[in-house]
């Protein structure tokens, strides 16, 4: 994904700022958008964000609530809700090696972090040491253990039913749904 986002980032504006068809330019369509777009894009996000910055009250909040909208952000419910809490309620108390360890678990693509934090599937070594990814772990099977019926959770290894089983229409399904 950060490859594809660098090969976007480096051929757009080579993309608007190639010579435009004269019809283009008579309409009124020239804007001047090139080099705006990287204004919007963080093509050096995971390098940029790794410099971190604590030295006064205006670096920090400005780091912190970069990372809270990251966190709360995401594009995948169920992630904004459990990382946006947890940051949330974690991210005054970090030190620089937390946030660096909070800049990885936000750099993981959805899916997997999905996976591994719901038990699915057995994260890589890197990520497991990862102190926030642990810690968000525990909250989440915690969570789990506390308001989740067994019927309704994934068996180790196994994905979650994704809803009702329309297929078989009821058989071998369990007396109450994931739903």
């Amino acid at each position: 994904m950060e490859n594809l986002r660098r090969v976007l980032i480096s051929t757009v504006p080579r993309l608007l700022s190639t010579n435009r068809t004269s019809a283009a330019t008579a309409s009124g369509l020239h804007r001047p958008v090139s080099g705006s777009f990287t204004r919007f894009c963080s093509s050096n996000e995971g390098n940029r964000s790794l410099e971190i910055d604590l030295c006064d009250e205006e670096s920090k909040r400005r780091l912190f609530n970069r990372l809270l909208y990251r966190s709360k952000q995401r594009g995948f419910l169920e992630l904004d809700l459990i990382l946006g809490k947890w940051v949330e309620d974690h991210i005054h108390s970090m030190d620089e090696s937390g946030i660096k360890s909070l800049v990885h678990v936000l750099d993981l693509e959805n899916p997997d972090l999905w996976r591994w934090l719901t038990c699915q599937e057995q994260p890589p070594e890197a990520v497991n040491q990862n102190p926030v990814f642990v810690s968000l772990r525990e909250k989440v099977v915690n969570n789990l253990d506390n308001h989740a019926a067994p019927e309704t959770r994934a068996t180790t290894g196994q994905p979650w039913v994704r809803g009702w089983d329309d297929f078989k229409k009821g058989r071998d399904s369990p007396i109450t749904g994931n739903q």
